[in-house]
């Protein structure tokens, strides 16, 4: 899916009126605006695949409160929640991009893992437009590429040089 940037994910609803609590995808910041189109992701039966961004109202660093024209009751905007907001790079500001892109050079950081342990070291960051990947050399000298999500993050101890994960099952057998 090039050409798309994944901007934030619906968290929850927030109030009657079809507002939900966005929160930045992957460590970025705010990209939300009024009159940005967007496109959900997974798409739902009963539910808007692509919405325009009517009101954004930042409740704190992380997080702010949305809403769409396409959304109007607490029932729209339970159909939304959970999903993952997608937009077209065109329509993001780069220059915000560039400043969020101030991830710490990573190369030979330890990687652990809660259920598998020490993992191998982080060989380098895979920028691509969905989500940055962690490419991770094994001991063995197999590279595994790791979504850097903040689902899968637990911990990053920059004093040690090391990056915690909670992995998927699965995941690092790819």
């Amino acid at each position: 899916m090039r050409g798309w940037i994944d901007i934030a994910y619906l968290a929850k609803t927030k109030n009657l009126n079809g507002g939900l609590v966005a929160r930045g995808a992957a460590g970025l910041p705010s990209l939300l605006y009024p009159g940005l189109a967007l496109a959900l992701v997974p798409p739902r039966i009963d539910a808007p695949r692509s919405v325009t961004v009517a009101s954004v109202a930042e409740q704190g660093e992380e997080e702010a409160l949305v809403t769409f024209e396409e959304v109007s009751d607490l029932s729209g905007a339970e159909a939304v929640a959970g999903c993952r907001c997608l937009a077209r790079e065109e329509d993001v500001d780069l220059a915000l991009l560039a400043e969020a892109d101030d991830l710490p050079a990573w190369e030979g950081w330890a990687v652990e893992d809660a259920q598998a342990g020490p993992v191998g070291e982080v060989a380098s960051l895979d920028d691509r437009a969905m989500q940055p990947l962690l490419v991770v050399r094994r001991p063995d000298g197999r590279e595994t590429l790791v979504p850097l999500v903040d689902e899968f993050v637990e911990a990053v101890d920059e004093e040690a040089r090391v990056i915690r994960l909670a992995c998927p099952a699965g995941l690092l057998d790819l």
